[in-house]
Order: C-alpha cells, then sequence, then structure tokens
C-alpha cells in the first residue's frame, strides 16, 4: 500500500485519497517543500514510512475513516506507528496550510466577491460536549451557561469558498468568542486590508486596529429605536453569507471518523 502503486490506477486513487490523478498527489506533495523531511513526530521517532507514503496514508483515514488498526495492516506497520503518523501530519498540514490572499479571492464564490471582496475568513465559536469534570475548578471553567452543560469550546474561521483554513485552540465552555479571539493569533496571521466576517456577537474590532484588519458584523440594535434601510440591507447580506461557517461546522460535527 503505496502511492507510487496507484500511478496508474486514477479511479483506485480518487477512491482512496479524493485526488483525481497521481499527479495532483505528487503536486500536493510537493508543494509542502522540504520541511517534510524534518518534521518533528508525535512519539519522537521517525516512522518507516517515506515521507510521501506518509502524506497518502494520512489522505486515507481522511477520505474513508478507517480504523488505525485496518490502515497498520494496509501499510504493514504497527498500530502506534500509524498514529505518530496520523497525529504529525493533521498538525504539519494545519499550520503549513493557512491559505494565501490570492488563493482565497480565486475561490470566493463571483457573489461573495462583489459584495464582500476582502473578506480572508468567517468565523464563528462552536462548543463540543464534554463530561463533567471532577475538580470543582475545571467544572466551572468548562460549564457553559448556553449550552447548560460542560463543553470545549473553540472558534472556527472558513474561508469564503468553503475551505476550513482556521481552527483555534481550545478552551473552556465558560470562556468568550473574544477571550478565545484575543488568546489566538488571527490578527498576526491575516493581512493588512484583509476583513473578517461573524457574527454580531464578536465585538472585537478594538483587537485589529493595529492589524489594518476590518470586522464585518451586523450592527446591534440596542439604544437605537429603529435601523436605517442601508444597514437592514448590510446585516441581511452580511447573514446570507455568515450562515456557510455554521453550515460547514455542522459538517464537521456529523463526520465520524474512528482513530484506534
Amino acid at each position: 500500500m503505496t502511492a507510487s502503486n496507484f500511478a496508474f490506477h486514477p479511479q483506485r486513487l480518487h477512491y482512496y485519497t479524493g485526488l483525481e490523478t497521481y499527479g495532483n498527489f505528487i503536486l500536493l506533495f510537493r508543494a509542502l517543500g522540504e520541511t517534510v523531511n524534518e518534521l518533528n513526530y508525535y512519539y519522537g521517532v521517525s516512522p518507516s514510512l517515506a515521507p510521501e507514503d506518509q502524506l497518502f496514508l494520512t489522505l486515507v483515514k481522511l477520505r474513508l475513516a478507517q480504523t488505525n488498526f485496518e490502515l497498520s495492516m494496509l501499510f504493514e506497520i504497527n498500530i502506534k506507528e500509524v498514529t505518530n503518523v496520523f497525529v504529525t501530519w493533521i498538525n504539519f498540514l494545519y499550520h503549513h496550510w493557512w491559505p494565501s490572499r490570492d488563493l482565497v479571492s480565486f475561490f470566493t464564490p463571483s457573489d461573495f466577491r462583489k459584495k464582500f471582496p476582502t473578506t480572508r475568513v468567517i468565523v464563528d465559536g462552536t462548543e463540543i460536549p464534554m463530561k463533567k469534570p471532577h475538580q470543582p475548578v475545571a467544572q466551572q471553567a468548562t460549564y457553559s451557561t448556553y449550552k447548560n452543560r460542560n463543553t470545549a469550546k473553540v472558534l472556527v474561521g472558513v474561508t469564503p469558498g468553503g475551505l476550513v483554513s482556521f481552527v483555534s485552540d481550545a478552551y473552556g465552555g465558560s470562556a468568550s468568542d473574544r477571550q478565545i479571539c484575543e488568546r489566538s493569533n488571527l490578527s498576526q496571521i491575516c493581512d493588512p486590508g484583509d476583513s473578517i466576517m461573524a457574527d454580531k456577537g464578536f465585538n472585537v474590532q478594538d483587537l485589529f486596529i493595529s492589524s489594518n484588519v476590518e470586522i464585518n458584523i451586523p450592527e446591534f440594535f440596542k439604544k437605537k429605536n429603529r435601523m436605517s434601510a442601508k444597514s437592514v440591507t448590510k446585516d441581511r447580506k452580511i447573514a446570507s453569507k455568515r450562515v456557510h461557517v455554521e453550515r460547514i461546522i455542522g459538517l464537521a460535527k456529523t463526520y465520524k471518523i474512528r482513530l484506534k
């Protein structure tokens, strides 16, 4: 089970990885640069598989959600080595592939580009239910008043084209979107002139002033008896585009991948 064995079997390669041809796979692999030979592995030990086949294994698991036991048989390695490869490469790919502004713009739908041309990422917070911790301090830190239970909370960002491009570290459910944003590197990885789209609860404009990054959120209604027609129109446009991040988060939560 090596990537090169599928060089002349595009249908089989597509089944296992989602890539149309072996040429596309090689293009993907070479786009990662020489760093693939200098990875710091999860268990601190380099696996027996070549870097090309490590990427291949990672894509197979993401595509088919096969268990580590199945993959260990297919690739003729032990289960611990499968974990070593997969965890390392998932982290490597995430940190390596913050999409450039040009790439985001290229895949942005035309209507989105027309209305919000500088949008780099659409963000939203999401919570994952967790078992109630034993320690009272941990219970307090993870209790979410919104979900009325203990949760872990992350900030997820997607490009206008639908690619998940940003996931923050996880925090207890008591953390606000603003607190998570403050502790993330989102303001550093965006370029000057970019804009971020979010819900109105994401009131963090002051955190991005120094980076010259604009925050597109619906207007707050309090202290106003009525909103102007222009504001209502803008809010509707934002809402129609921002909803995509919620759909993608929903897909991520329903996708099951077996780790063992």
